[in-house]
């Protein structure tokens, strides 16, 4: 373990890198006993693997049985300090890398980002660009606007919705937008569906943002409005995460934004991004380069920390393992939904050629049963096996 704590030092760092490795040193420190006690095997020769290896020291191979209860704010911070610097070195790599490098990272890592789930999600947030956000269910405009519900039928939304930066927390936010979708549709509705976009198209779009912040106490942040223009258009914009903005803006060589640089977004991470090399590229070799060519300005989102741990994170994973409904006194109430949302989301199910029949002219008796909770495919499934 020595001999891993002190490698970096022998390595070439550059002064970004060498105030990381003396701030983890720093925590190191305070509980070097207890790192002393893990046996290494794996010592890197370079600095990103290096934080890999503490990392997963730091997380799965220390006595946690051992540490005194002081000590186990000091392990967070550790692991917290190793996954900003892991998303730093990868994201820094975005600078110079080719094009084929980069989805050859992202092809790599598919598991542990679980990429799959993720591009189900913006293969969804597609079908629904075109329409208004305030003809929208209230499931698909939380799809869209990134924050996960128990409404979220797993069988429909069979991703997390808050892949590409989460907006859980801005509930002010949140508040307008499920009250007045309609001003948010005008801010949009700045930017294109395709095609170049200007910057005159963004400064439109956030002048109507901010508008509709106008009558109320709440104050707009820049996160939720990230969320919404990359889902607009996934291959100009870049979605931000309060939680992951410093390692973002270190590895750009940027002042790090606030939440309400505005102005900031669009000239220091929207046209850096835009300038670099694999981002000016023209064309794809094959077609998953093709489909990530269409929504490139994500692909920074790849490049932030991920682990075994990562995919198993997920709302989506998380609801679709959920225990079955109780009916004993202790369980928890089904969560009901809007007779419009029931409506659509069991005409989206009953389109499938595969449905017979018999079990489209019970539409009505599925519509009740999703109201009441019930995911589409359980409920036509329970059709199927009393019909027939």
């Amino acid at each position: 373990m020595k001999k891993l704590l002190i490698s970096p030092s022998k390595m070439a760092l550059g002064e970004q890198e060498s105030q990381i490795y003396q701030n983890i040193l720093k925590q190191a420190t305070e509980i070097s006993l207890n790192l002393m006690a893990v046996k290494v095997e794996q010592h890197p020769e370079d600095f990103l693997s290096w934080c890999y290896e503490l990392h997963d020291v730091a997380k799965n191979r220390i006595n946690f049985d051992l540490l005194d209860d002081h000590q186990l704010p000091i392990v967070k911070k550790l692991q917290d300090q190793l996954t900003s610097a892991i998303s730093f070195l990868q994201l820094k790599t975005l600078r110079v890398a080719p094009w084929p490098v980069l989805t050859g990272f992202v092809s790599q890592h598919s598991e542990v980002l679980a990429l799959e789930e993720q591009l189900k999600l913006t293969d969804y947030i597609a079908t629904l660009r075109a329409t208004p956000l305030k003809d929208m269910i209230v499931e698909d405009r939380l799809a869209f606007s990134g924050k996960h519900a128990a409404s979220l039928d797993p069988s429909v939304y069979n991703f997390d919705v808050e892949w590409f930066a989460s907006t859980k927390n801005a509930k002010g936010f949140h508040q307008l937008f499920a009250d007045f979708p309609g001003e948010f549709d005008v801010a949009l509705a700045h930017i294109p569906l395709e095609g170049p976009v200007s910057e005159q198209d963004y400064q439109q779009f956030m002048i109507a943002y901010l508008t509709a912040f106008a009558n109320s106490e709440e104050k707009p942040t820049l996160a939720p409005a990230t969320r919404l223009l990359a889902m607009r258009r996934p291959d100009v914009f870049t979605p931000i995460a309060n939680t992951k903005l410093d390692a973002l803006c270190s590895a750009l060589g940027i002042t790090k934004l606030n939440n309400r640089d505005f102005e900031r977004y669009w000239t220091d991470i929207v046209k850096t991004i835009h300038a670099m090399p694999w981002f000016t590229m023209t064309s794809a070799a094959d077609e998953f380069e093709q489909q990530l060519a269409g929504i490139k300005a994500l692909i920074p989102c790849w490049f932030y920390h991920a682990d075994k741990d990562t995919a198993n994170q997920s709302n989506y994973i998380k609801l679709l393992n959920k225990p079955t409904r109780s009916t004993s006194s202790g369980a928890k109430k089904s969560v009901r939904r809007g007779k419009e949302s029931a409506e659509i989301l069991v005409d989206r199910a009953l389109s499938d050629e595969s449905i017979p029949q018999h079990i489209r002219d019970k539409r009505d008796s599925i519509v009740s049963e999703v109201e009441k909770g019930r995911s589409v495919d359980e409920t036509i499934s329970l059709m199927r096996a009393i019909f027939g």
